[in-house]
């Protein structure tokens, strides 16, 4: 059973979908996500990049955030994650894309930019050093930005190297078979503050 950990929609339980085609974040791994961010998302504006059940973008809006923007490429995912925007009271605080991370990111422009993103792909995509490249391509990320990424194998960064100068390393745990990276972006020459 997932529910929200604490906050403004604390004990609020959120669907998932059935089968295997999602694998939602176990609840330890979940506090120890938030335990390391909980003094530092007040406001921020977060992407739920390979959304799933919506928990983490939610779990995100319960503690503070601002906003967030949920992507993922299968519609009914999308449904889950509106049905729990909808029991936990931010729906209207969210925005919803179904769409693949690739195009997405393509397609996303600078806008405002965002100062929280998760990446908890599935595992067998190993698509978070892709996904970093690209988000780093597509200056989504402000400085300052906290990128929570959640996969199936250790050192993330060793994976991209062009880019790993740009990010400073918050946190690295492991969890049975999940490795949790928290990363904040430092910016790169030009990027607006």
């Amino acid at each position: 059973m997932m529910r929200i950990i604490t906050g403004k929609a604390k004990g609020v339980r959120l669907s998932s979908l059935p089968g295997d085609a999602t694998r939602p974040t176990s609840e330890r791994v979940k506090e120890a996500i938030f335990s390391s961010l909980q003094f530092d998302l007040e406001g921020r504006r977060a992407l739920d990049l390979f959304a799933g059940s919506g928990q983490l973008g939610l779990e995100a809006l319960s503690r503070g955030a601002a906003s967030c923007t949920f992507i993922d490429a299968a519609p009914e995912a999308m449904a889950i994650v509106k049905e729990n925007a909808r029991k936990t009271g931010f729906f209207s605080d969210c925005k919803y894309l179904i769409s693949d991370y690739r195009t997405y990111l393509r397609k996303a422009g600078k806008g405002d930019g965002f100062t929280l993103i998760f990446l908890d792909p599935p595992y067998a995509l190993d698509a978070v050093g892709d996904a970093l490249s690209r988000i780093v391509a597509a200056k989504v990320a402000k400085p300052g930005c906290l990128i929570v990424c959640e996969s199936g194998s250790p050192d993330l960064l060793a994976k991209v190297p062009a880019i790993a100068d740009v990010f400073d390393v918050v946190k690295e745990a492991r969890y049975s078979i999940t490795y949790i990276t928290i990363l904040r972006y430092r910016g790169e020459e030009g990027d607006p503050e």
